[in-house]
């Protein structure tokens, strides 16, 4: 008889709850940072990120005042809620940071990432790929006769949904800028 193998957690499959009910919960939190556009900022604040040992999902940056030398860097993380609190308050306190801003926590946010897939494929694989990309909305870029290049703009769930559908069918590539968000309304 082979062992059991029991995956820590619970899914909806389960009828065994596994977690430690005392256990904090892992959040997903999307950061807003508005920092000074001088050589090294970006390298100081992964380095905050890297010498606690907390991971970055997502990283985007790019400047957003030519006047006034301001650039935006749009970090998605995960931890627990103190650890996410403990991360905005160090990043507050850094010299070269004006502003922080905790996306999710705020209220409702518009998120979207741009991502290019290559997918190779003949006959019928290449149909389908292209009846796929007219269903998620994503552009033809580049075609050959051996391959396509689709553009997509959308939330990361919809980018991880047509790269899960494009694998079957001969997804070679996929490159992913990094979401970029703001708050919705005023």
């Amino acid at each position: 008889m082979s062992p059991l193998n029991i995956k820590s957690g619970s899914s909806s499959h389960s009828a065994y709850d596994l977690r430690d009910p005392n256990a904090e919960v892992i959040e997903s939190h999307t950061l807003a940072v508005i920092v000074a556009n001088e050589a090294g900022v970006l390298a100081r604040v992964i380095g905050l990120f890297s010498g606690r040992g907390y991971n970055i999902d997502s990283l985007t940056v790019a400047e957003v005042d030519h006047t006034g030398h301001l650039s935006r860097i749009t970090i998605v993380t995960r931890g627990t809620p103190q650890v996410i609190a403990q991360i905005k308050a160090l990043l507050a306190r850094m010299v070269p940071v004006h502003d922080v801003h905790d996306l999710t926590e705020e209220g409702p946010s518009v998120q979207r990432e741009l991502a290019l897939f290559k997918v190779a494929g003949k006959g019928e694989h290449r149909i389908e790929a292209l009846r796929l990309a007219e269903i998620f909305r994503a552009h033809v870029v580049d075609s050959t006769l051996e391959s396509f290049v689709f553009e997509m703009t959308g939330t990361p769930e919809k980018i991880d949904s047509f790269a899960e559908l494009m694998r079957p069918l001969g997804l070679r590539e996929i490159a992913r800028t990094g979401v970029a968000a703001l708050s919705r309304g005023l």
